[in-house]
């Protein structure tokens, strides 16, 4: 095996190397950290390495290994968490200054489980401030590895950079109102937003509690299912976290779509949509019905009104998760987040039962609609691949940006139903990813899974890689 081109070897491909006996642990992760030193200065994906405890556990896991104890696929197998996933030996800055000194007591629930699963976990990776839109005024953000004069997506910004970068086989983003989706997107990968529930937030920092999720990305669909099997699941720590079963995602996705019903609102695909998003559209219905599946025409539920009433609840319940520190700490708050929270004080009771009324009524409408579907084809966003110019725009022209880039996420978030981002083209001229959603019914992640991997069998988008100047 040639150890120089390690990096972009499938997280479960990399993963059966080391398990095999092909190649150590050490030797992949030592590669990861010398491959972070010559890129990471100028791509700021990271915003802390933890490299002791990193070839620790690499070494751990080649002695287990080598005595026939195979935990399972991330057995060995460097990942990356964002930086809001509390971690006992290193701190939690949240994005933020003001949690910069944070050191949690524990393991967040899906680092615990990464670590069970024996993937070495190298350090933790940038996000925006509290997980909203924009990064701290005092932190450099990630640059996108495709094409620096374009957007990598937030919040899970190094979250996207990073496995797009070959600098991680696999990373836990979170998704409030398209923080998974966003980055995968523009970076290329295959990120799954699991259903509200799926996976326990126990010992993650809130955004907004009610539509915070959290799952992977990575670079192709049966990488994102190898780790949401292993971090999916209830969890005594958190009451709010589903105690259904977890099917075996792995299992399932060779199944294939022939006869799986994918529904297509050609109206809410095309309207106010760019030309690139339209063409990646048809392409990927063509695809799909190409593979065998049954392209249904559908009319989805007006969404317009929720996505406006996002913004609403997701401030009010980040101005709940930032309650004692804002008090105290005001000063210390970037722009972005801090509107947000004084957005959500200016709440009235009478907004928030109107607010949760609506959510309640369109959450309704997508459970009826995907019961004459196994799962809708939607874009991840109407523009393609946004520049960074076209993001950090002031003003009305913010807003506006912001409402229109929002129209497929958010609504997804309120109704909390599964999703999964995959790359279906690139943007003519500047060489970016852009990305398409397969969405579920509630705890359907395998259906997605399904339809995801049966397109990257007969498309390469997710198989190509930046051109880092040779690295």
């Amino acid at each position: 095996m040639n150890h120089d081109d390690l990096h972009y070897m499938g997280l479960r491909e990399i993963g059966k190397a080391i398990q095999s006996g092909e190649v150590s642990s050490e030797t992949v992760t030592e590669r990861q950290f010398e491959r972070i030193d010559k890129l990471d200065g100028r791509l700021k994906s990271y915003v802390l390495l933890m490299k002791d405890g990193a070839m620790a556990a690499a070494r751990q896991a080649d002695r287990e290994i080598a005595q026939g104890q195979v935990r399972g696929p991330l057995h060995g197998v460097p990942v990356a968490v964002k930086d809001l996933c509390w971690t006992l030996d290193a701190p939690t800055a949240f994005g933020t200054t003001v949690y910069r000194e944070f050191q949690s007591r524990e393991d967040g629930t899906v680092v615990k489980r990464l670590r069970e699963s024996g993937a070495v976990l190298l350090g933790k990776v940038q996000l925006t401030e509290g997980a909203l839109t924009d990064h701290h005024p005092d932190i450099d953000p990630p640059i996108n590895p495709w094409n620096p004069e374009h957007w990598t997506g937030v919040s899970s910004s190094g979250s996207g950079v990073a496995p797009a970068a070959g600098l991680c086989y696999g990373a836990i983003g979170t998704d409030t109102g398209g923080s998974i989706r966003f980055p995968s997107a523009a970076c290329g990968l295959s990120g799954i937003k699991p259903t509200w529930g799926r996976v326990s937030r126990y010992g993650a920092f809130e955004l907004a509690a009610s539509l915070d999720h959290l799952g992977p990305m990575t670079r192709s669909a049966e990488d994102s299912a190898a780790m949401l099997q292993v971090i999916a699941g209830a969890d005594e720590n958190d009451p709010t976290a589903s105690q259904l079963p977890v099917p075996d995602y792995l299992s399932e996705m060779e199944r294939g779509v022939k006869g799986l019903r994918i529904g297509v609102d050609s109206r809410w695909n095309h309207d106010d949509v760019d030309a690139p998003t339209r063409k990646m559209m048809d392409e990927a219905v063509a695809v799909m019905a190409k593979l065998g599946a049954e392209i249904v025409e559908v009319k989805a539920p007006d969404a317009v009104d929720v996505q406006r009433n996002w913004f609403n609840l997701c401030s009010i319940e980040a101005a709940v998760a930032h309650e004692e520190t804002y008090a105290r700490h005001k000063g210390s708050y970037g722009p972005a987040l801090a509107n947000l929270i004084e957005m959500g004080m200016a709440q009235s009771g009478i907004d928030y039962q109107k607010i949760l009324l609506q959510r309640a009524a369109y959450t309704g409408k997508m459970r009826a609609l995907m019961q004459t579907v196994d799962v809708l084809l939607i874009p991840t966003t109407p523009i393609a691949s946004p520049t960074v110019a076209q993001m950090h725009v002031t003003g009305q022209a913010y807003v506006d940006i912001w409402f229109a880039m929002m129209r497929y996420p958010a609504p997804l978030d309120m109704a909390g139903v599964p999703t999964i981002t995959l790359p279906g083209g690139f943007l003519e001229g500047a060489g970016t990813p852009i990305g398409f959603q397969f969405v579920g019914a509630d705890f359907r992640e395998d259906l997605i899974v399904r339809a995801a991997h049966a397109y990257q069998q007969m498309t390469d988008w997710h198989r190509r890689h930046p051109d880092l100047a040779g690295a």
